[in-house]
């Protein structure tokens, strides 16, 4: 909880400074405000016995597939919402801080973002193809939280701006889900 309420002031900072950092001091701080690895340890919390206090020294140790979560959120996220977040006042985005470092477009930030999502999607395919630390029911409770990232933000910000793609896959799982 600290470091969510640090990363939140940086931001904040950065926004009244009107400064835009570069993308790995960016990045240390977006990946933590994104709040995923908040959501993931709480969302161990109903595994019962199959979760042990090894598995939250695991997750507290900031292990592949999570940094590999945490940075596909944050990617999704910012070449979705870079734009309307500009306009209702928000610290830089990794998209901000992407196209001032390198000199580049918006749309060729985005063309990297994308190439990097998928690369550390075959970063969270690898922790299931080698024996991890943990229970693999905890690494699949990773991976469908960042199902979910890849479900809301492909495309569109389908969490702050819910649109048909979003309720009719919401709709689809639990309105009328397929019989088993």
């Amino acid at each position: 909880m600290k470091n969510q309420a640090r990363s939140y002031f940086k931001e904040a900072q950065w926004l009244h400074e009107g400064r835009i950092p570069s993308m790995e001091e960016s990045m240390r701080v977006a990946t933590i405000s994104i709040s995923y690895t908040f959501l993931t340890t709480i969302s161990l919390l109903g595994m019962e016995d199959i979760v042990t206090k090894e598995a939250f020294e695991w997750l507290l140790n900031d292990p592949k597939i999570l940094r590999a979560s945490n940075t596909i959120f944050r990617l999704m996220d910012d070449i979705v919402s870079t734009k309307f977040e500009k306009v209702r006042g928000h610290a830089p985005s990794s998209i901000d801080c992407y196209m001032k470092q390198y000199g580049v477009s918006e749309q060729e930030t985005v063309e990297v973002f994308n190439k990097k999502v998928a690369d550390l999607w075959k970063d969270i395919n690898e922790e299931f193809l080698r024996p991890t630390a943990v229970p693999t029911p905890v690494l699949v409770r990773v991976l469908n939280l960042t199902r979910v990232t890849d479900l809301l933000y492909k495309g569109e910000d389908g969490f702050t701006r819910v649109g048909k793609m979003t309720k009719d896959c919401v709709a689809a799982l639990l309105i009328d889900p397929v019989p088993l």
